[in-house]
């Protein structure tokens, strides 16, 4: 019988973490000081990107290796939408097999299917500027590594940080870490159009009143990231108190990323840029992952469930499963840091504030807009990555030919996933659009601290919007 790869693995998602901006991925700040020395031991994917945006889908083809044709998922429409009956979470595959499985993680609904333990964690919304997630977080992921910990059953364990979600409240003394001028000073105009903008200026009246600096919101994104880094290194910490750190699979990766203002989206992740879909993906295990590896080639969240399995001698389940991806451990594991990746294109989708789909290769971008949005933005896309990776020059009207070739792949392949998953409909086009205004924070972080103002709906930090289309 083959030997496992890893006794257990424990999954960290980071939740709107944009991989440019961790220090391990050559960004300008030191922000992940701790997160560095792990992924110097480890490997460092640097081309993994999430399909589908933002967090529900996200999460829910991390967890299936499933696309939203196949899972059903394509927003945050809450229990409106679910998985079909034969769509499983790779906890239930797991536990099936003898795995005990454990969870820190507030989203709830079909998330937590297979898991044996979920902590659920809040955090005080109250302080108006700091908001502590990590530590909440870690206070449920201690609980959970601690109960895996004290049981003979090889484990599973998924922990949800929230931390480089909007709003940017780093508490102190990160606060202040990468910025140390004057945020309102008047004579400062770089965020003059943000302020116009009517979708989104009520939240960032009440989330950060008064600010003209764009930079100021930009360091407190960053410095985020530097509190959350804090929070693991309490995790890795216990870990190897435990001993755990051996013989645990350590894969650290994000739903989705940020945009700053490099589109004029506005600190959000909405719009299908690479800003938004470019996240980390780190592994770590010593002896087993090649230390500082850096694989190239397409990896993305399709790869996620497929390479757990992998590393637990289940891998005919990843196949058994219809599962989209593959394992990336034969990337890291046989010494070299050059690799094509597990696909040569990715469909990428979005149903946030704008519903789109596209094409991403290594040399071009497609974006199709499936209805109009609220930036104005044209209906088709197209960049030379190459030439242009900050996607500012739209070729689509001046490479028409170009342009055509890509709407038809997309068509093509659109299609061909429709029949392969037998939905009678497209769910992008019958799933609503959930976002379209957020308001103010008394309405967008209600007291209850739900997510949507239904019954049973959980989640005190998403986008914090105002669902005026689901009342």
């Amino acid at each position: 019988m083959k030997k496992p790869f890893a006794k257990n693995v424990i999954l960290f998602s980071l939740d709107t973490q944009r991989a440019d901006h961790l220090s391990c991925y050559g960004y300008k700040r030191p922000t992940s000081p701790n997160l560095d020395k792990l992924a110097a031991n480890g490997a460092v994917f640097t081309e993994c990107f999430s399909p589908h945006i933002p967090t529900y889908p996200g999460h829910t083809t991390m967890f299936t290796g499933k696309d939203p044709y196949a899972h059903n998922i394509t927003g945050q429409s809450g229990d409106n939408y679910t998985p079909p009956a034969n769509v499983k979470m790779l906890a239930e595959l797991l536990a099936q097999n003898g795995f005990h499985c454990g969870a820190a993680d507030n989203l709830g609904r079909w998330f937590k299917n297979g898991f044996h333990q979920t902590e659920p964690y809040s955090w005080k919304t109250d302080v108006k500027d700091e908001w502590r997630k990590g530590e909440a977080v870690n206070g449920a992921a201690l609980k959970v590594i601690n109960s895996a910990a004290a049981q003979d059953k090889p484990f599973f364990l998924f922990f949800h940080y929230w931390d480089p979600h909007t709003p940017y409240l780093p508490p102190p003394p990160f606060s202040r870490m990468f910025y140390e001028g004057n945020e309102k000073d008047p004579s400062n105009h770089s965020l003059d159009k943000m302020w116009t903008f009517e979708n989104f200026k009520w939240y960032f009246h009440e989330w950060m009143p008064g600010v003209t600096d764009r930079e100021f919101v930009i360091a407190q994104y960053d410095a985020e990231i530097a509190y959350l880094d804090a929070c693991l290194a309490h995790i890795f910490a216990r870990l190897s108190a435990l001993n755990l750190m051996e013989d645990t699979l350590l894969i650290f990766t994000a739903d989705h990323g940020e945009e700053m203002d490099e589109h004029e989206c506005w600190f959000d992740h909405h719009g299908l840029y690479d800003t938004n879909i470019h996240i980390p993906l780190i592994l770590h295990l010593p002896g087993k992952i090649s230390a500082g590896s850096r694989p190239g080639g397409f990896v993305t969240l399709y790869d996620i469930a497929p390479t757990v399995l992998d590393a637990v001698v289940l891998t005919e389940l990843a196949a058994k499963e219809n599962m989209l991806g593959k394992s990336v451990l034969p990337m890291v594991t046989n010494g070299s840091s050059v690799s094509r990746g597990t696909r040569d294109f990715i469909h990428i989708t979005e149903n946030t504030w704008m519903r789109k789909r596209g094409i991403r290769t290594h040399e071009w971008k497609y974006i199709r807009a499936l209805e109009p949005d609220i930036h104005g933005f044209p209906e088709e896309e197209l960049y030379n990555l190459t030439d242009d990776p900050g996607e500012k020059h739209n070729l689509a009207t001046k490479l028409p030919e170009k342009t055509a070739q890509f709407r038809k792949q997309l068509e093509e392949y659109v299609a061909a996933r429709l029949k392969a998953t037998g939905l009678p409909q497209d769910p992008f086009t019958t799933q609503p659009i959930p976002l379209r205004r957020i308001g103010k924070m008394d309405a967008a972080v209600p007291k209850d601290s739900k997510l949507f103002r239904e019954p049973e709906k959980v989640g005190p930090v998403k986008t914090m919007a105002d669902h005026d289309d689901l009342k």
